[in-house]
Parts: C-alpha cells; sequence; structure tokens
C-alpha cells in the first residue's frame, strides 16, 4: 500500500528531531513541504528529491504529497515543530477524505511551546493555552474570546504567530485584551530562533510586552498568577511543595 508521511520536525535542529523523524526521512524518496522547513533539512539529506510550495499553498502542497505517494513514491511531508500542532497532518488526512490510500503516518515533533519553555525555565508546568494570533485563517473576534477565556481561566499562555509584515499590531491588540483581567506585571518572555542559529531570550512583564518588537520567528510566553522569575528563568509552580 502506498504511503505518506507526515514528519514534525521539532525546531529545525538535528539534536531536537526525535529518532522515529530521523528514520522517516531516511527511508523517503522525496521530501516535500514549505520551503523554509525544507530547507532545515536539505543539507543533512543530499540525496533526497526535495519539493515545496510557498506560504499560503498550503493545500496544494499536500495534494502534491498524496498524488506523489499514490504514484508509488516514498514521500515525507515535513512540518515545522510538531506535525499536528498547527502543522499539515490534519489537512493531509481531510484532502485523503475517506479514501484507503496512500496510508498516511503521522510522526510528532518539538512543538514551539515545549522548546521554548525548555529555553526559557519551565514556564509551563501547570495548565496552559496555546493561541495562534494569526488571523489568516481564524476571526480575530474569536482569537480574542480565546485570550480573553485564557486569562479568566488563569492559564499560562503561548502565542505562536505573534507578528508579520501584514499584521504588526497583534500582539499589541492581544496584551490589551489580556491587561483587562491581569496585571501589568505579569511576567512574561519571548523566545526567537527556537534551536536555531541567532537563539533568544527574552524576559519581560505584561505591560512590557504590549511594546515589545517580535516577528514570525518568535514564540511568546505568558505567566500565570503563581508565575515567578528565579534565577533570570520563568518558573510557573505546580504546588508540588504544598503537598
Amino acid at each position: 500500500m502506498s504511503k505518506l508521511t507526515v514528519v514534525g520536525i521539532g525546531p529545525g535542529d538535528e539534536e531536537n528531531m526525535t529518532v522515529a523523524a530521523g528514520r522517516a526521512l531516511q527511508a523517503c524518496d522525496v521530501v516535500v513541504g514549505y520551503q523554509v522547513y525544507v530547507d532545515l533539512v536539505k543539507e543533512r539529506y543530499p540525496e533526497k528529491e526535495f519539493l515545496s510550495t510557498p506560504m499560503t499553498q498550503e493545500a496544494k502542497r499536500c495534494q502534491m504529497a498524496l498524488d506523489l505517494a499514490r504514484q508509488g513514491r516514498e514521500v515525507a511531508m515535513v512540518c515545522s515543530g510538531d506535525s499536528g500542532i498547527y502543522g499539515m497532518a490534519a489537512l493531509v488526512y481531510e484532502l485523503r477524505g475517506e479514501s484507503p490510500e496512500p496510508e498516511i503516518h503521522v510522526i510528532p515533533g518539538l512543538t514551539a511551546a515545549c522548546s521554548g519553555a525548555a529555553l526559557l525555565g519551565a514556564p509551563l508546568t501547570h495548565d496552559f493555552a496555546v493561541i495562534s494570533l494569526s488571523d489568516r485563517l481564524t476571526p480575530w473576534e474569536k482569537i480574542e474570546k480565546r485570550l480573553e477565556s485564557a486569562a479568566l481561566g488563569d492559564f499560562s499562555m503561548v502565542l505562536y504567530n505573534p507578528a508579520s509584515r501584514g499584521r504588526p499590531d497583534h500582539l499589541r491588540h492581544a496584551c490589551q485584551i489580556l491587561l483587562r483581567h491581569l496585571p501589568e506585571e505579569r511576567p512574561c518572555a519571548i523566545a526567537r530562533q527556537i534551536g536555531r542559529e541567532g537563539e533568544s531570550r527574552r524576559l519581560l512583564t505584561l505591560g512590557e510586552l504590549q511594546e515589545a518588537q517580535v516577528d514570525m520567528f518568535c514564540t511568546v510566553f505568558i505567566g500565570n498568577s503563581m508565575t515567578k522569575v528565579l534565577g533570570g528563568n520563568l518558573v510557573t509552580p505546580r504546588g508540588y511543595r504544598d503537598v
């Protein structure tokens, strides 16, 4: 039976890619993905064929991978982070529909919430919410409701896609929503280029965060009411010391 493997490659560096992901890429004939993600693995697998499409052509990219798999090619569709968290796994299943072929295998990867949290300390030890600020596929009104609900529920938060050239003020607007319910001194952090060249981290408050410069390579962390800064690290206790 034909097979398509959807591979989460983590941040992109080899050390943070799972053994299963590495094996899938080694076994495939052709690697399909968004150009930025293809470039992260291209040098490590020079003997493979690489195909890509630009951003906003996700359906075309996934259909290409499905068609190649049906032709008998061993195909890996690469996704940054995890293949099922803001990745292509769901779209691949949607486009295949009820057809039994190709067989789809999903390989998980280290998403930015996990790798960024490790870079910053331990900010996600308790319940947390992951919210994308991109309104390309989700109406901003729905994003606002999710932000407000997470704040009211006292969740730690991870914000993906905090800004781009087309929406430079989304993080500022998000902070303004959160500040209706959270104090300005709430500990926050920005992790940038996680696991890649130029990796950096910055700790700041929610009040400072609304003026921070961010881009699509940043992941934003907002603490809950228990989050504190310890030794220059962002830490959210779960309460083990009190048991």
